[in-house]
């Protein structure tokens, strides 16, 4: 996802990075990044990071998603309302799906046109993960990087392995 950012630039700023409140290591990895941007163009990018909970935690049950979930929902929406995000950039898992929701909502009652594009994880060869299940018929865009999987799912584009 960080080489992604790496290659938009300067063309989305401010840019704003939702992250799992219990994920360190991706915000270590967006500070390197936006440091690395500034070292090598000579331009400091504004940006911010906003930690949300997670809708979902690998291996939790399916009864105790559905009250994460809404956690999720709760502490998501208010802060992309704020925002008003030109793009959503998101892959799953966990944060994504109420981050995509609330910029839905925003395209839906006219107060922003955010674009939403989901890149499904190079992991996933056969089959799409959860998250790209649900926001498959949402999305503006579902990218993904294995050609099986175009073939499987007429809407998403194969974009080849994301470096």
């Amino acid at each position: 996802m960080l080489c992604l950012v790496d290659k938009i630039g300067s063309k989305y700023s401010p840019r704003y990075y939702i992250i799992a409140d219990t994920d360190q290591i991706s915000e270590q990895k967006v500070h390197a990044l936006e440091q690395q941007y500034k070292t090598r163009n000579g331009t400091e990018t504004e940006y911010s990071i906003h930690k949300v909970p997670r809708s979902r935690e690998v291996s939790q049950s399916w009864i105790t998603t559905i009250m994460s979930t809404i956690y999720a929902v709760l502490y998501s929406f208010p802060i992309v309302f704020q925002l008003k995000p030109d793009l959503i950039l998101c892959n799953g898992p966990g944060t994504c799906i109420p981050v995509c929701f609330a910029g839905l909502i925003l395209k839906w009652i006219h107060i922003k046109q955010t674009l939403i594009i989901y890149i499904e994880s190079i992991c996933r060869v056969e089959s799409l993960s959860m998250s790209a299940k649900i926001l498959y018929y949402l999305a503006d865009h579902m990218l993904v990087q294995w050609p099986q999987l175009r073939n499987r799912y007429p809407k998403c584009q194969y974009i080849g392995r994301v470096v």
